[in-house]
């Protein structure tokens, strides 16, 4: 696969571990991965929300167990660690939604450094998930 684009919606640890692993997968065999983080997700795109995330749910009381067994697998337990992995393949753009930027708090000053901006959907749509040759979303 030569290309990949994700919309990641939800945020809590484990809900974005999934889409993170896959993306840190496919980008580390060369396959160009875009990400949007919508709705709540956002705010993973800040060093003080990906910080924060947490196991939510009837599991939250196993997020210490869940990093432990990250750690074991080789991923780094903390998202924002994973984040900097990512980008550091050299294959893997985030971006954040503009609207919900807009609401959730996330501008250009908040916005981590591995992030490649804000963005309409509709560009990500038009321009990355469209031009893919897989699309996933979480």
């Amino acid at each position: 696969m030569k290309s990949l684009a994700i919309v990641v919606r939800d945020d809590g640890y484990d809900k974005l571990l999934t889409p993170l692993a896959f993306a840190y997968l496919q980008g580390s065999e060369g396959t160009q991965v875009d990400m949007l983080f919508v709705n709540w997700a956002v705010l993973a795109l800040t060093e003080e929300g990906a910080r924060q995330q947490r196991i939510q749910g009837e599991h939250a009381t196993r997020d210490a167990w869940v990093r432990e067994q990250v750690a074991k697998a080789g991923l780094p337990p903390d998202i924002y660690d994973v984040i900097q992995a990512l980008k550091a393949t050299g294959n893997v753009n985030f971006y954040a939604c503009s609207l919900a930027a807009s609401i959730f708090g996330v501008n250009e000053d908040n916005l981590i450094p591995e992030a490649s901006g804000i963005v309409g959907a509709s560009w990500f749509l038009n321009d990355k998930a469209a031009q893919a040759e897989h699309c996933q979303y979480f």
